[in-house]
């Protein structure tokens, strides 16, 4: 359930997103808050649960992880799959999906040899599909009100990119 939060919260989340390294006396200057009254609302955001923590983002290419992809599993039972999460921490984010998949791994490797050895670890207990990652056209993007999202009209889609991508297979 979504909690109620004013313009200032609004504010001060979408700051937040974008740098979480503000001060607060920084914080509360760009919403026009006193920098007693931001800490205080960042404060209660993170004991709402609204806020629940921050991190660095880290480019992996820089630290040798030159390759990107995404797993997408058919079907494995749930222990199994904390087994294989457990030995494989090259997947940076897993999702239990609804559809046609069961699992959706997101995973960083140095590069084919090392992307080979992850999907063992996966193929051989059920069926997979993967997508090398090109490039990211968004990340890490800041969620907005849902009240802002509800009164903006959806821009229509124009030209090659409004047409829907065919689904390939791979494994």
């Amino acid at each position: 359930m979504a909690i109620e939060l004013d313009p200032h919260d609004h504010r001060i989340l979408a700051e937040l997103q974008t740098d979480a390294r503000l001060s607060m006396a920084e914080l509360g200057r760009r919403v026009h808050l006193s920098q007693p009254a931001v800490t205080e609302r960042v404060r209660k955001l993170e004991e709402g649960g609204v806020i629940r923590g921050y991190q660095a983002i880290v480019d992996g290419a820089k630290l040798g992880y030159a390759i990107r992809a995404v797993i997408r599993i058919e079907a494995m039972d749930e222990p199994s799959m904390l087994r294989a999460l457990d030995n494989s921490p090259e997947v940076v984010t897993a999702y239990d999906v609804t559809g046609e998949d069961s699992w959706v791994l997101e995973i960083a490797v140095r590069d084919v040899v090392h992307l080979k050895a992850v999907l063992t670890r996966f193929c051989q207990q059920t069926p997979t599909a993967t997508a090398i990652i090109l490039r990211a056209l968004r990340e890490h993007a800041p969620l907005r009100p849902l009240s802002q999202l509800q009164t903006e009209p959806m821009p229509a889609a124009v030209g090659p990119a409004s047409k829907k991508k065919p689904r390939r297979s791979g494994a």
